[in-house]
């Protein structure tokens, strides 16, 4: 089989470098066309130096990083910088990058790249809040029809949220664009924290990282020590969990994850439940499916994944 065409769209986010990279290390099925940023864990100008940081380390400044938006659809940002640190990237020692922005607006970009590739053959890979998928939607409705498939990271049913008692981050900083993306028709996969929160960066599988003592095993390595501290202090668990890198890995090995199909809904209005996705899991409405909704994981299957592909790096 050919690698399969993606356009990773990122707010990095010590979880998010960790997925940029193991799409990074597995060329033979991830083809990367590029990156777009967005505004969402810290703002834009420092999402979009943090995915050409990340490029660097792993050796590759021919990426193209495209800085997208720098806010909501329609709405005033919300970031997380008290799980991030002020960059974004907090633990390793950082540096200025020296590869170029790419000049395109990220917005165009997507636009462009599912106008020039053949349709049904690019998958879109959000791993922050969706504005720029949503934008791209609206500025060019033709487009639509030409995804492959959406694989996200953002949602929640039985965890319920981590930003609001009742949303999860990345929905909730932008709930109109999330509400615009799952009622675009385009096959969607989701990656709630019901299968994110089982990703644990325990202190055994961030050992066994470092251990391969190479530059990105230690840049890794340093990113998740940092990382865990919210996570571990907020829900008492070993380590934090490695959201963003579930949907590379999924389109690596999917056999790690399962779910259902399902119809998911995000609250747009409430004051209450504002971001919320309400997933219909047990099927008591009759609202057609619309996402793939994951719910569990091979935990060890997916850190050795994770290990074994940045040995390559």
């Amino acid at each position: 089989m050919s690698a399969r065409k993606i356009i990773i769209d990122t707010d990095p986010g010590q979880d998010d470098a960790v997925a940029i990279l193991l799409a990074l290390a597995s060329p033979q099925e991830i083809d990367l066309l590029g990156i777009t940023c967005v505004a969402g864990n810290v703002p834009l100008a420092l999402t979009q130096t943090n995915a050409r940081r990340v490029c660097e380390v792993a050796g590759r400044p021919d990426v193209a990083v495209h800085a997208g938006c720098d806010a909501p659809l329609q709405r005033p940002l919300i970031t997380a910088e008290h799980v991030h640190g002020k960059t974004g990237l907090d633990g390793p020692e950082l540096w200025d990058p020296t590869m170029p922005l790419a000049a395109a607006h990220g917005v165009a970009f997507i636009i462009d790249t599912l106008r020039l590739e053949a349709p049904g053959t690019v998958t879109l890979c959000p791993l922050g809040p969706l504005t720029n998928i949503a934008a791209a939607f609206q500025k060019a409705p033709d487009i639509v029809d030409r995804v492959q498939e959406i694989v996200l990271m953002g949602g929640a049913y039985f965890e319920v949220g981590n930003i609001t008692p009742a949303a999860e981050f990345n929905i909730y900083v932008d709930p109109e664009a999330a509400a615009a993306v799952l009622t675009s028709g385009v096959p969607i996969t989701m990656m709630p924290l019901d299968v994110t929160h089982k990703a644990l960066a325990t202190r055994a599988r961030v050992e066994k990282i470092r251990a391969l003592d190479t530059k990105v095993a230690r840049f890794t390595a340093e990113m998740l020590d940092f990382f865990e501290r919210f996570d571990v202090e907020k829900y008492g668990s070993e380590g934090g969990p490695l959201h963003d890198p579930c949907v590379i890995a999924y389109l690596i090995r999917p056999e790690l994850f399962s779910g259902r199909k399902i119809n998911v809904v995000v609250e747009t209005t409430s004051e209450l439940t504002l971001g919320m996705t309400v997933a219909d899991w047990w099927g008591v409405t009759d609202r057609p499916a619309n996402a793939q909704f994951m719910g569990d994981l091979d935990a060890d299957g997916f850190f050795d994944l994770i290990t074994t592909r940045l040995a390559r790096l």
